[in-house]
């Protein structure tokens, strides 16, 4: 069955050896949903299709912190509205396939992999003194942040403009596996991480 009736999940290729255990591209349904199977099970999000997965990062009711300068308050919009977010991947999708030329999917997994930082900092003590310390990142952990990081771009990019969810959403996919540092918020993000990271050595 393809995604959205449209784009194949067979034959998408993941580059990075890390990430490959943490992607998963299982057909559920024409609409990827799982309806919360998974949800009480210990790493079964693994399990769950990366496109699930993106879409149940847009359900979020905003940082109500600033974030690159902005401060976004969604009020709980997208919260517990699947079907919605749903509509907006698919729309977005759209939008990258026609933008590309490629299949959607594979441009996301290019994205992932693009802003999936390898390094970070962790808080270690001793003796009641507390410094950073330089740690890699397992694979589960660099997924999530590369999709909360493209996501959070999506929204940011579409608060309170005349861009819609959909379109910063694709502008952002598409910015991040072409590894625009300019333009893309996940890849700042990464490079910030790191650069953090190598100078905690």
């Amino acid at each position: 069955m393809k995604l959205f009736g449209k784009y194949e999940l067979d034959g998408i290729e993941v580059r990075d050896a890390s990430l490959r255990s943490s992607l998963s591209f299982e057909e559920v349904n024409y609409r990827a949903h799982t309806f919360g199977r998974h949800g009480k099970k210990q790493h079964a999000k693994q399990k769950v299709n990366v496109v699930e997965r993106l879409t149940n990062k847009l359900m979020r009711g905003g940082t109500g912190e600033k974030t690159s300068g902005k401060v976004i308050r969604t009020k709980g919009r997208l919260q517990g509205k699947k079907q919605q977010t749903l509509k907006v991947v698919e729309d977005a999708f759209g939008i990258v396939a026609e933008k590309t030329g490629k299949n959607p999917v594979q441009v996301l997994v290019e994205a992932l992999e693009n802003s999936a930082p390898r390094e970070e900092v962790t808080r270690v003590s001793y003796g009641g003194v507390s410094y950073q310390i330089a740690v890699d990142v397992s694979s589960s952990r660099r997924l999530d942040l590369a999709l909360r990081n493209i996501t959070l771009a999506a929204l940011m990019r579409s608060f309170k403009k005349p861009v819609s969810l959909s379109e910063s959403l694709a502008d952002e996919i598409v910015y991040s596996a072409n590894n625009d540092v300019q333009n893309s918020f996940a890849i700042k993000k990464r490079d910030e991480a790191e650069r953090m990271a190598r100078s905690a050595r």
